[in-house]
């Protein structure tokens, strides 16, 4: 760096330090001024651009970096990293593929490059650079959980299993490693991991999130073995701890969700006339987290003519990207849906995902939580399909409270009675998307989808303007791997099982049921 570079460059650093975000942003900015392609600097500034709401300056700061890629393997992923978090995947992937990352034997910048790679779907391409990375001697536990993870994502699940072994060997108090290996397979009383389980929650720190990981492990261990008084415990522990450690207002959710409802009137969710977008088109699953979204993915990508493209956030981030702000769902965002430019959300989304089809006519677009966003996605993209998976309100309600689903992205999966509303939100702006968009989205009811599937997926392919193959049901010749919590009950035929699991605990679940009879 020359020596006006290096003075802005600590400048800002003392900044920021002091949490002097402002003086540090007019401070790189000057330093840009003078060299317009030092990606410390562009990098640092989407972090504040972010920060403040900036999205759109954000987005153009990335692309920027991205234009102008250093032969520094760490930068580059850091670049690849920063256009993530700004939604250009397309641009991301091109970074991930610069010669130097593709020559490199440091084991840390290809763990990093692994991970990139996951959050884009490049499962086996990830995989690979862990193995690369595990040949070069990287050995910490965070390495050995993400290899166990990669390996049962892509499906060799035995492989995986003994991976997290070893994370657990290296950290023995992390819940997360000890939750993944009990999800595995069924617990037995010859093969099980209580007493490890109960020993790391003598040593772990208390009300930590390892305190309620190895919570929800030590639950899962009791029930398979038939302790539900004990298992019981166990999950109202788990959750306590992590619903503490949230932030959740059920009150401002319900009001963010009728101000959602007041706004998307039928005339604000009609798309354009002559909006028409080529190429490869979405089927979007939505739905409550646990409700067999992964279950119709894996049905649908059976198909000949479509693919699976995993969970994205990508119409989120062009939602956020044409409301110039930060977050994907809030007050701001509602009040300015009515004004937003949806021909070019539904431009800009394609032009990021349609790389998926991989040369199919459909891609899958599997995010449960899209359900919020069913009505700007109809407007955005009006021919792309839409199907809501619709479970049993105790049995999907019950699947969360057990479940760690996503750590605090999910925090209203807690607590009963912030379950409870949550599901009922669901249910209000699911019932107005059907009232204003008539025909718009298809309800696939998970339990027709495992006693009859034939017959169900009969329809949805119908709906989705495809031919019947009887090859779609056999989800078992589906090889593509899985990157949610049902990896390993995906990778089995259709069954039957997962119904009325929550009556082992019907007494103290009774407040559940009240509530869901609203």
């Amino acid at each position: 760096m020359t020596d006006s570079t290096t003075r802005y460059w600590d400048r800002a650093q003392r900044y920021l330090a002091n949490g002097q975000t402002t003086a540090a942003r007019f401070s790189l900015e000057s330093l840009l001024q003078r060299n317009p392609t030092h990606i410390p600097s562009l990098l640092t500034l989407v972090v504040i651009a972010l920060a403040d709401d900036r999205v759109r300056a954000a987005t153009a700061l990335a692309l920027t970096a991205a234009h102008h890629l250093p032969d520094d393997p760490v930068l580059i992923n850091d670049v690849a990293d920063a256009l993530l978090q700004v939604g250009e995947p397309v641009v991301a992937r091109a970074c991930m593929g610069h010669p130097a990352l593709a020559d490199t034997h440091d084991a840390g910048v290809l763990a990093h490059l692994a991970a990139l790679r996951q959050l884009v779907g490049d499962h086996v391409e990830s995989l690979s650079l862990l193995k690369r990375a595990d040949a070069e001697g990287l050995n910490t536990p965070e390495f050995r959980f993400d290899f166990g993870q990669a390996l049962i994502f892509n499906g060799h699940l035995e492989e995986g299993e003994v991976e997290l072994g070893k994370s657990l060997g290296l950290r023995p108090s992390h819940g997360l490693t000890a939750l993944a290996l009990a999800r595995l397979h069924k617990q037995t009383p010859q093969d099980n991991h209580l007493h490890h389980l109960k020993l790391q929650l003598q040593r772990v720190t208390q009300g930590s999130e390892d305190h309620a990981a190895l919570e929800f492990a030590l639950h899962k261990e009791l029930e398979d073995l038939g302790h539900y008084d004990e298992a019981w415990d166990a999950l109202t522990r788990a959750n306590a701890l992590m619903y503490a450690r949230q932030r959740h207002d059920p009150e401002y959710a319900w009001g963010l969700f009728n101000s959602l409802i007041d706004r998307c009137t039928p005339q604000c969710l009609e798309p354009a006339d002559d909006l028409v977008h080529e190429g490869p088109q979405p089927i979007f699953i939505i739905g409550m987290p646990r409700s067999g979204t992964t279950l119709l993915e894996r049905v649908l990508s059976n198909h000949s003519k479509v693919t699976s493209a995993g969970e994205l956030n990508e119409f989120a981030m062009q939602l956020r990207w044409a409301a110039d702000h930060a977050s994907t769902l809030d007050d701001y965002i509602v009040q300015r849906l009515p004004d937003l430019d949806y021909a070019q959300i539904g431009r800009r989304y394609l032009e990021r995902t349609q790389w998926r089809a991989r040369g199919k006519d459909f891609f899958v677009d599997k995010l449960p939580r899209n359900w919020m966003a069913a009505g700007m996605i109809r407007r955005a993209l009006p021919q792309a399909r839409i199907l809501n998976l619709v479970r049993d309100p105790m049995d999907v309600c019950f699947s969360n409270y057990r479940t760690w689903v996503m750590g605090e992205s999910f925090p209203w999966s807690y607590d009963l009675k912030a379950l409870a509303a949550h599901y009922l939100q669901y249910r209000r702006v699911m019932a107005h998307w059907h009232a204003t968009m008539p025909g718009q989205i298809l309800d696939v009811p998970y339990g027709d989808l495992v006693r009859d599937p034939e017959t169900t997926t009969r329809k949805v392919l119908t709906y989705c303007g495809l031919e019947w193959e009887p090859g779609c049901i056999d989800i078992t010749r589906n090889r593509a791997a899985v990157a949610t919590l049902s990896v390993a009950q995906v990778r089995e035929p259709i069954h039957q099982r997962f119904f009325d699991e929550w009556r082992r605990y019907e007494t103290p679940l009774q407040p559940l049921r009240e509530a869901l009879a609203v």
